[in-house]
């Protein structure tokens, strides 16, 4: 997926309000810059980093990063052109990892 859909309209932070706040958080705590480092030299060595899980709401189809803050930061600082990733609905009846294609048309919204 394309790393610029991480962003505060189509695939947003969960824990954090905004993108800026996720930037903000690691630039000041040393455990999360040393984490977003090594994310960042691993990628640059072109080894891959475990994927991003995003969570879709069923009721507003919200999409958000359910795991893998750090992750997202370094693509985001690297100017990765992309990420990979693993997706789930959140429903009523509960969270099932899915194996269906992504539903791409609700990051249009």
């Amino acid at each position: 997926m394309k790393t610029t859909l991480l962003n505060d309209k189509q695939i947003r932070p969960t824990e954090y309000t905004k993108w800026r706040h996720a930037h903000e958080r690691f630039a000041r705590r040393d455990k999360d810059r040393v984490t977003v480092d090594e994310y960042k030299a691993q990628l640059l060595k072109g080894r891959p980093v475990e994927p991003i899980t995003l969570g879709i709401d069923d009721r507003y189809h919200d999409v958000y990063v359910a795991d893998g803050h750090h992750r997202a930061i370094a693509h985001i600082e690297l100017g990765a052109p992309e990420f990979s990733f693993i997706w789930y609905w959140i429903r009523s009846f509960g969270v099932h990892m899915e194996r269906d294609p992504f539903p791409y048309h609700l990051l249009s919204l």
